[in-house]
């Protein structure tokens, strides 16, 4: 029975040491080939800044060639479902955002969930947004909007570059909480709903914070309050929702890097270390800057938490206000 025992405890060590080898063996050996970074939306977007500023760096780093490839579609289902699908090695992530969370419920028939089927690397970056009014309504604060909004529900309207965008679905969430009602008036882009907001087409809008300051300061628009937990440093003079007693209006985009679930450990652990280097460079920040993000790496663990606490809360706007992106 004893050497019966001994035996056991032989092929034990062995499948132990077999084990942990493996996780040795993936981190010292990868990457060994090209890594792709898959960008679900066009060129020239958040996504696509990030992933082209980090990319070259985080070949430099692993020895390897790193491709950016655009792969948009279904307001960026199409592309996250390729990486979900795809063989969890490292070698293929995804350039992802909090319109993941959003957009994976907007339509039906998605193959892929956004919170079982990734392994969460390092958040990249955020960017905030401000909602604006068209002087020529009148409105210059958050309590004014609240105020006309209440006493005439649907006589404002409010615009976005298209349904289930950041920007359309703040307004929701703020709509939400503050228990009004406005007309939204969706857009294909960004261009022709900025042009209507700054000609008094639309009342009032989300605008990205960068973009929105440089109007407010012209006089074009009044800002009415930023959706960042603290004041944004772009515009320091202008309000939270929090401090105008509006809560749980924290609207921040964010940008985040993921790879497909069941990636090993060791993998996320290399690539999120040398993603967290990249994302300290005062030349990555100043870079990312100028495109209105604030660089911002983190642990697995802590993007893991961000996405699930923003699934479910944008599931309920969805579903609340029946919002369907078919």
């Amino acid at each position: 029975m004893m050497n019966l025992d001994r035996r056991q405890l032989a092929v034990f060590a062995m499948a132990a040491v077999s084990f942990l080898s493996l996780g040795v063996s993936a981190q010292s050996t990868y990457p060994n080939q090209a890594i792709k970074i898959v960008v679900p939306f066009t060129p020239g977007t958040g996504m696509d800044t990030i992933a082209r500023v980090v990319g070259p760096r985080l070949s430099e780093r692993l020895g390897q060639p790193v491709v950016v490839q655009n792969q948009p579609g279904a307001s960026g289902n199409i592309g996250a479902e390729a990486v979900a699908k795809s063989t969890p090695d490292g070698y293929t992530l995804l350039m992802g955002a909090n319109t993941m969370l959003i957009a994976s419920q907007l339509y039906k028939n998605v193959g892929f969930d956004p919170v079982k089927d990734f392994a969460p690397v390092s958040m990249a970056a955020y960017g905030s947004l401000m909602l604006v009014a068209n002087p020529k309504t009148g409105i210059k604060s958050l309590a004014d909007l609240i105020k006309e909004a209440q006493a005439k529900p649907g006589a404002i309207s409010f615009g976005s570059p298209g349904v289930g965008t950041p920007h359309h679905m703040a307004m929701e969430l703020f709509k939400l909480e503050s228990n009004t009602f406005m007309l939204h008036v969706p857009y294909r882009g960004t261009a022709g709903y900025t042009q209507d907001l700054l000609g008094g087409e639309l009342n009032v809008g989300f605008l990205p914070v960068h973009i929105a300051q440089g109007f407010v300061k012209s006089g074009r628009l009044n800002a009415l309050a930023t959706g960042s937990p603290k004041r944004h440093p772009v515009a320091p003079d202008v309000p939270t929702f929090e401090e105008m007693g509006v809560k749980r209006i924290d609207v921040d985009l964010w940008y985040a890097f993921f790879a497909p679930s069941k990636t090993p450990a060791a993998v996320v652990t290399r690539l999120n270390t040398e993603m967290a280097a990249i994302l300290r460079q005062t030349e990555v920040k100043d870079l990312l800057g100028k495109a209105g993000l604030d660089a911002s790496a983190s642990s697995p663990a802590e993007l893991a938490a961000i996405v699930a606490k923003d699934y479910p809360r944008w599931g309920t706007v969805i579903r609340t206000k029946q919002i369907t992106g078919d």
